[in-house]
């Protein structure tokens, strides 16, 4: 099957990197990923990534806990940070050139997220971590997902899960739980279905990205994913709902 994408992002939560660990990064599932991006990578589609912080620090908890929900966030921010520079060092090992960029300012260690230049990068086949989410508090990395996706022109946001599509119960407690096929961004906005939060959907929908939701844990779903193959739950603008 050839290359269905140009260019895409791929959005990583940062439980996604730890693995079967119940904190922090699992070295092991950090080297699959970077692996299955590499693959990917040499076959010439372009390779954007937003990483999630949740395996570190999540922002909404810490508010929860009594913390200002701004600072929180903005420590969220710090987590997602060291997923994306772990990131980095795990595709760097295997020769596959990465850029981080950074939404708030720390030049040491990263570059400032200047949309041109991502997309130069992606245009010389380099793989562009987005770190920091949106460099704003309140707002997830869910939500900057589709906003980098929007600003850097990609055809497709994947977000990848521990689960192997969008389902109209939850399978693990409902075992005739059904999984959709296809999904459009209305039902998935109408139904509060937990894709992704409703600000990301709202934006996806608004510049008509489609989404697709699946499983990482699974070998190889990263490279059937962006290969085009028929994986997951889909959500469009004129998905039917299947």
């Amino acid at each position: 099957m050839g290359n269905t994408y140009r260019r895409v992002l791929l959005k990583l939560s940062g439980e996604a990197l730890m693995g079967d660990l119940s904190y922090g990064i699992d070295p092991a599932m950090v080297q699959n990923i970077a692996q299955e991006v590499a693959e990917v990578v040499n076959t010439g589609v372009q390779v954007a990534i937003v990483v999630g912080g949740g395996n570190i620090y999540r922002g909404i908890k810490g508010a929860a806990a009594g913390m200002d929900r701004a600072t929180a966030d903005y420590i969220g921010m710090i987590a997602t940070m060291m997923n994306a520079m772990t990131l980095q060092d795990a595709l760097e090992q295997i020769e596959v050139p990465t850029r981080v960029q950074s939404a708030i300012s720390m030049q040491q260690v990263a570059e400032p997220y200047i949309r041109r230049r991502a997309i130069r990068h992606l245009e010389k086949n380099r793989v562009v971590i987005f770190g920091a989410g949106s460099g704003n508090p309140f707002f997830t990395t869910d939500t900057t997902a589709a906003l980098r996706a929007a600003e850097i022109n990609a055809e497709v946001v994947f977000k990848a899960t521990k689960v192997d599509g969008v389902y109209d119960a939850d399978p693990k407690v409902n075992p005739n739980a059904r999984r959709y096929r296809t999904l459009t961004y209305g039902h998935v906005l109408t139904n509060d279905l937990k894709v992704m939060d409703s600000t990301a959907i709202a934006l996806c929908k608004d510049n008509n990205i489609p989404i697709m939701v699946f499983d990482l844990s699974v070998s190889g779903n990263v490279r059937r994913a962006m290969m085009g193959e028929p994986i997951g739950t889909i959500v469009g603008e004129s998905c039917e709902i299947s």
